[in-house]
């Protein structure tokens, strides 16, 4: 690993200063479990590491009737333990609960999963597909993205040079909606998904589809929001045959690579599989409440 200065304010407006000073010099450290890798490989070589170990107000995490807010330095495994989290947002804990190893979990932090913007990881496809905003503050002020605008390639966010990620938040799903979180790992059970997907569905009175979402990870340069998926089972009954045939449309909105884990041929398979799945899954669970 290559040298570099490390520095540690005690404030959220002394990070915002280090920033504005050395801009995409810096890098901000939480959890480090996908920076410190990036940089032993020295694909990524900052001057100036930026630990936010000692900021103060970004690990606060509050679920109320508004919905869920995550401050940016709450660990994967809080996230995957808390109560309110669990009852609230079970798709969301669910999905935590997959990240890697417990000990990874206990590490890696809210914010560093989606600023690094890994399209293999966990969480990104459940905020986007749960409709969540991402808050960033600079020396210039705060500003709110949405986390279907946020992730724009391969490690690349729209957050700024000068941007700090300081918390994400979400509105709560539709009341009795059913969820489901799927991967599929070809290999240890720490590694990337070869596909990961995660599904709401909410039924009407008749027991029809009012609404439903599917959010794909793994497949594409970012998190993909399956929209045509879920408008094929709106007003549909969630059978068997409905379920598959919008499952279908899977092939369509996935854009994968070729890599260790599988063709880009035997994703897009994969993608139609475990949408059937976690849609499957959902509507038992929204049928069921």
């Amino acid at each position: 690993m290559r040298g570099f200065d490390f520095k540690a304010p005690d404030s959220l407006d002394g990070v915002c200063a280090l920033l504005a000073e050395y801009g995409s010099d810096a890098k901000l450290l939480a959890g480090g479990t996908g920076l410190l890798n990036l940089m032993k490989q020295e694909l990524v070589q900052p001057a100036v590491l930026i630990s936010l170990q000692h900021v103060p107000g970004l690990d606060g995490l509050a679920v109320d009737g508004n919905g869920i807010r995550a401050g940016a330095f709450v660990r994967h495994r809080r996230m995957e333990t808390d109560p309110a989290v669990q009852r609230a947002q079970p798709l969301l804990a669910a999905a935590y609960g997959h990240v890697a190893t417990v000990r990874i979990r206990m590490s890696a932090t809210v914010g560093g999963g989606l600023a690094h913007a890994d399209p293999a990881m966990d969480a990104p496809a459940v905020w986007k597909l749960l409709g969540a905003t991402v808050h960033a503050r600079s020396a210039r002020g705060t500003r709110q993205i949405a986390a279907a605008e946020f992730f724009e390639d391969f490690y690349t966010t729209g957050l700024g040079p000068d941007e700090v990620l300081t918390e994400v938040t979400a509105p709560l799903p539709p009341a009795g909606a059913g969820w489901s979180y799927q991967k599929f790992l070809p290999r240890s059970a720490d590694d990337y998904a070869a596909v990961s997907v995660a599904a709401l569905v909410a039924l009407d009175g008749s027991g029809k589809v009012a609404q439903a979402r599917v959010g794909i990870g793994s497949a594409a340069p970012i998190p993909v929001l399956a929209d045509a998926v879920g408008a094929a089972l709106v007003g549909e009954m969630p059978t068997p045959q409905a379920i598959a045939a919008a499952a279908q449309l899977a092939r369509d909105a996935v854009d994968p690579l070729d890599d260790l884990r599988g063709s880009a041929a035997y994703k897009r398979d994969m993608a139609v599989v475990f949408t059937r799945r976690a849609l499957a899954e959902a509507a038992a669970r929204a049928t069921r409440a």
